[in-house]
């Protein structure tokens, strides 16, 4: 099996890397996988259920090995979206296949609305994009709290926050900043305030990709066969719902894929879901697109 390959790419602002795996097989169309904030090395144990296909990973602006130049706090989607069509057009192999989890969901619907022809077909897997849910005031409120809480007393208890939000079922209320805070030490978070602000999903993230609204009319126009999921487990969570809003939108089936956010992650971040069943449900879904 070859080796990879890692390479660099310079960007408007920011210095990307990303990894080529050579694949085995015949299919000559890369599957690039991706995430946001989360770098390459969160896509080790899916990418090794793809061995016969080429597949790439990066790590976004900001995040990992791709070190930000232009000093920004914050980064749209829409940045990203440009990041990502440099790296395709890069690769030199037409049109793509793209995996792409959480932030990096709402990046590639970025990316597909406005140039749909560097990606055949587009799993967008748990968009977290709290524009489309009922609740969107409410929601968007909640995710602007836990940055203002970040900014305000650091990593513990906003990620603390964070995950009392993503594993929230059901709509927010609109109150969410005035409930009793969960405690840092609940999770196993520090309570102290090291005075860092670099965090990439606390600090440079988590307000442009939740304030995201998708172009519904651009994604329905374009070339690309987009399939949007949602995790079996995940019902009722915002990433979740706001998939299913996704799909409504543009007038397809939800597709449900087995376990969770992090379903494909096999231990990476300490975290597991069911990758092997996720890695099936991702090829027969792609395979449905062939041609």
């Amino acid at each position: 099996m070859a080796e990879t390959d890692t390479r660099t790419l310079d960007a408007a602002g920011a210095t990307l890397r990303y990894d080529v795996r050579p694949g085995t097989g015949t299919d000559d169309r890369p599957l690039l996988l991706i995430g946001s904030p989360m770098d390459a090395t969160g896509f080790t144990t899916l990418a090794s259920h793809f061995a016969d296909r080429t597949v790439v990973t990066y790590d976004p602006r900001g995040v990992g090995r791709s070190e930000r130049t232009d000093g920004a706090a914050e980064t749209l989607p829409d940045e990203h979206a440009d990041d990502l069509a440099l790296l395709i057009e890069a690769l030199g192999s037409g049109p793509v296949d793209l995996f792409a989890s959480s932030g990096g969901a709402v990046n590639a619907l970025a990316l597909v609305a406005r140039r749909g022809e560097l990606v055949h077909t587009l799993v967008a897997h748990e968009p977290p994009t709290a524009q489309l849910v009922p609740d969107r005031e409410a929601a968007l409120g909640a995710c602007a709290d836990v940055h203002a809480t970040y900014l305000r007393e650091g990593w513990g208890p906003a990620m603390a926050k964070f995950l009392a939000l993503t594993s929230r079922k059901g709509p927010f209320p609109a109150n969410w900043a005035e409930e009793p805070a969960p405690s840092p030490a609940a999770f196993g978070l520090p309570t102290e305030d090291d005075g860092s602000r670099d965090d990439p999903l606390l600090g440079q993230n988590i307000r442009g990709c939740t304030s995201y609204r998708p172009d519904l009319a651009a994604l329905r126009a374009a070339p690309t066969r987009i399939v949007v999921a949602a995790g079996k487990e995940s019902e009722g969570e915002l990433a979740a719902r706001a998939a299913a809003a996704v799909a409504e939108g543009l007038g397809t089936p939800l597709t449900v894929f087995p376990s969770h956010h992090g379903g494909f992650l096999g231990g990476e971040f300490g975290q597991h879901g069911a990758p092997t069943e996720f890695a099936e449900a991702l090829r027969a879904v792609l395979d449905e697109g062939r041609g």
